[in-house]
């Protein structure tokens, strides 16, 4: 049964779905410093993601009993492989960054995804999609800082996590053309645990009783965005939705202040504000485009 459209509701989840977004990075910049005991590796702090995210979504599915249909595996993996691959960086690039900037050049992502639509899909780029890809990039490429003679390691991690989680949302479009979003949700989550587990045997380090509660945060609150997100997609148009979940890097520039007093300085508010126009420019002309179609 499809819900009713509830625009308010579908704004009030989405908004929700940032501030837990935003909180797993912070907790993962609080795990890959040494706020709570020794750093740990950014794959650890993937693993426990996958791990904690898992058994909130096993114990969802038992409790609801959704239907499953027949599940497009190599779509499942190649989806679920980007994912894990683009959390690990963006965790990773959150222990060197501001985290304000690290959630803006994760904007890039519905960018890329454009992008890769049109060898993969073969969808068409017009001028404005084109427009906003070029003011994105270049926002992203502001955030590298490349006037200060070094390029940042984080910016980089952080726009190498925009690549992957752009070409993630590839294979997210094919499968939800055919299955639910709670068996997305929970195969996705599947695959991505086993290969968090398997890569994170040669980083294991015992973490500390409080890194361990962190861990055990991100998961759950990744589990939460997603399940808040899905629900609000149900409530309203994508177009109408998305905008919302700019008050991520509202949220991340809040935590990090309030956490570990960093403020954005003025290049970082030009870069993230060049991200966000090139993404409201894209969102726009989805608009445009479903309500002429």
């Amino acid at each position: 049964m499809t819900p009713a459209h509830n625009p308010a509701l579908a704004a009030s989840l989405t908004i929700c779905a940032s501030a837990f977004v935003a909180g797993t990075t912070l907790l993962a910049k609080a795990l890959g410093t040494d706020v709570l005991g020794p750093p740990l590796h950014a794959l650890q702090i993937s693993h426990g993601r996958f791990v904690f995210a898992l058994l909130a979504f096993v114990v969802v599915t038992l409790v609801m009993r959704p239907k499953f249909v027949r599940p497009n595996v190599p779509l499942h993996v190649g989806r679920s492989a980007f994912g894990w691959g683009g959390v690990t960086l963006m965790f990773a690039a959150a222990a060197f960054i501001p985290l304000s900037d690290a959630t803006a050049i994760s904007f890039l992502n519905p960018v890329v995804g454009m992008l890769l639509a049109i060898p993969f899909l073969g969808e068409r780029i017009g001028k404005w999609r084109a427009l906003s890809a070029v003011i994105a990039f270049g926002g992203a490429m502001l955030l590298t800082r490349p006037g200060t003679g070094v390029i940042e390691l984080g910016a980089l991690l952080a726009l190498g996590s925009a690549l992957l989680l752009g070409a993630e949302l590839i294979f997210i479009k094919r499968l939800t053309g055919g299955e639910g979003p709670m068996q997305i949700l929970l195969i996705n989550n599947v695959i991505g645990c086993a290969i968090a587990s398997i890569v994170v045997i040669f980083v294991w380090a015992a973490p500390t009783f409080e890194q361990w509660l962190a861990l055990a945060g991100i998961g759950f609150l990744m589990a939460s965005a997603q399940a808040c997100f899905i629900n609000a997609m149900r409530r309203a148009d994508a177009s109408f939705v998305a905008p919302f979940f700019y008050a991520t890097l509202a949220f991340a520039t809040l935590y990090d202040a309030a956490i570990f007093g960093v403020s954005p300085d003025l290049t970082s508010i030009i870069g993230a504000g060049l991200i966000i126009a090139g993404a409201a420019i894209l969102v726009w002309r989805e608009a445009v485009n479903r309500s002429t179609s």
